[in-house]
Order: structure tokens, then sequence, then C-alpha cells
């Protein structure tokens, strides 16, 4: 009898096979052997076939299952900013689900405490949209209030995730980011930190067309957005199925969004530091600006 992955929960690792997609499902209260799960909506040509990963490493103890979580934070990683991850999800409560995607394919590396209640998803040489396609399906995330879906080279010290949510629901802000510093400099002026303010809105940029859309109101990058659930399945339509990068669909976000000049705002009083540790390979770079000429046609 066919079982239904109702949450992230449910998924687990996944292995990318030399003749294409199989994901790898496995339950972390089992045994640890094999259990194949279907999703009944939305992805079912993708759950159909389960292979198992012999490198991957599973703790055989049966688990209880934990508190159900508020919010949810997903990261593309690599084995080599493990010290940067690990302060970045020091900064999140035990409210959030953690899901790391590992584009390096070393999963079992991760021997961090946090990590053992982590979601491991593993395939290498993928980026972060491309995961976020295939395994944050509205009906998937359905229970989670806000969803992080993050980069890994982050500081921050000036960052607590939930009073950053704090924030986000006093104003009502349906897509958000931190507002960021850099000393590697910055591409848009609307994430720049100001002081003095716990959000803002709007900024001044050269290839404004309006002071009412992107990149100067309605705009956050790609680098650390937040989104509501009540948005969230219309940003993941948005994302095509080949989408490497993503660079440009944050020109597209405030689609989703009711009056984006008011409902998606960077917030000042919690930012993070752009540390721009590139990971991407030339080739996957070339592809990265083929997203942006698609989603960047004003």
């Amino acid at each position: 009898m066919q079982k239904t992955a109702k949450t992230m929960a449910d998924v687990v690792s996944f292995d990318q096979h030399s003749c294409g997609m199989f994901p790898r499902i496995i339950s972390p209260y089992d045994d640890g052997k094999l259990s194949s799960f279907y999703v009944t909506e939305g992805l079912d040509s993708i759950w159909q076939h389960t292979i198992f990963d012999e490198g991957y490493k599973f703790d055989p103890q049966p688990k209880e299952n934990p508190s159900k979580t508020k919010y949810l934070l997903a990261l593309a990683v690599g084995i080599k900013q493990k010290v940067i991850v690990n302060k970045i999800v020091s900064k999140f409560s035990e409210n959030f689900t953690i899901v790391l995607f590992h584009y390096d394919g070393r999963a079992s590396e991760w021997d961090n405490e946090w990590s053992q209640r982590a979601i491991h998803i593993s395939a290498k040489r993928q980026t972060k949209w491309w995961y976020v396609k295939r395994f944050l399906h509205p009906n998937i995330v359905a229970e989670y209030e806000y969803i992080f879906i993050w980069d890994e080279d982050f500081g921050v010290e000036n960052f607590s995730a939930e009073e950053y949510i704090k924030v986000v629901k006093k104003y009502g802000l349906e897509i958000s980011q931190p507002a960021v510093t850099s000393t590697k400099g910055l591409t848009y002026k609307m994430t720049l930190k100001r002081d003095g303010v716990e959000v803002h809105w709007q900024a001044v940029e050269d290839n404004c067309q309006s002071l009412f859309l992107p990149p100067c109101a309605g705009f956050v990058e790609i680098m650390a957005p937040v989104f509501s659930s009540n948005i969230w399945s219309c940003v993941w339509n948005m994302i095509q199925n080949d989408l490497v990068h993503g660079w440009g669909i944050d020109f597209e976000f405030y689609r989703c969004v009711e009056k984006p000049h008011i409902r998606i705002g960077v917030v000042d009083s919690q930012w993070i530091n752009h540390l721009v540790l590139p990971t991407l390979s030339n080739e996957v770079l070339l592809v990265a600006y083929k997203d942006k000429h698609i989603y960047t046609v004003w």
C-alpha cells in the first residue's frame, strides 16, 4: 500500500543516479530501512522511483516525532562552508525545521548536534532553486508560516530569526529579506541596511522604470528571501524546472503579492553580512546568466 509524503519530515535524502533523477526517501523515525513515499499531487512523476544511497548513513535507533515546528529554513550547502552554516543555523530556534540541500553530495559529514534533527537532501552539482522546485512543493511545506530560502555565505552576528519573524508579522510582509551589509559591495541599493528604521520598502536605483516596481520597490534579492505560506504556491509555480541560480526571478516575485510596494520589504533591524563566497563553476555561471536574461525583460 502506497504512503504519501505529507511533510518535509518525510523527505530525507536524494541521490542523482547516472541515468536520471531518482529520489531516495526514508523516514527519519524508522529503523533505517528503505520506505517508499508518493506525493499524490504535483510531484507524482518525481517520486515514482526510489534507490538506496549506500553513501548516506542513518542512525539506526528509532526516533520520536518532533513537536510541530512553525517555520522552515532551507539552505543549499557544501561541506567547505560547514563552520559558516553552523553559525547561521545557531540563529534559528527549535521553532524551525532545518533543510540542507547538499550540492557536493557529502551529507554524511555533517555531524553537528542540530544536523541530527535536520533534513538532508543530497544531489551533486545542483543549485538552490533546482532543489526548491523539486522538494519544496506547496503541499509539502503548507504547515509552515514562513519559508526562509537562503544561501550559505552570510555573517549573522546581528541577526535573530525569532526577532525577524516578529518584525515581519508587525508590518504584514508577505515577502521579505534581512537588510544586507558587505565589504565587497552590493548589487542593489534596495537591500542595503539603513540605520534608524525597522523596515524599508523603496529605494532609488539607476534603472527604475517605476518607483512602485522592482528594483525600486516590491523587491528582495534571491540570496536570502523569506516567503509567507500565503503566497508560496504562486512563487513556486513561477520557478521553472530547469532554473539554476535564479538570477532575475526576484524581479518577478512582486506579481504574487497584492500591493507589493507595501507587502514586500527589507528588515533593517535584523541584518546579515554577505560574505560573497561563490560556489558555482564557470559552466553553471553561464546557465545562471541565461536565467537572468529570461526574467529581466522589462
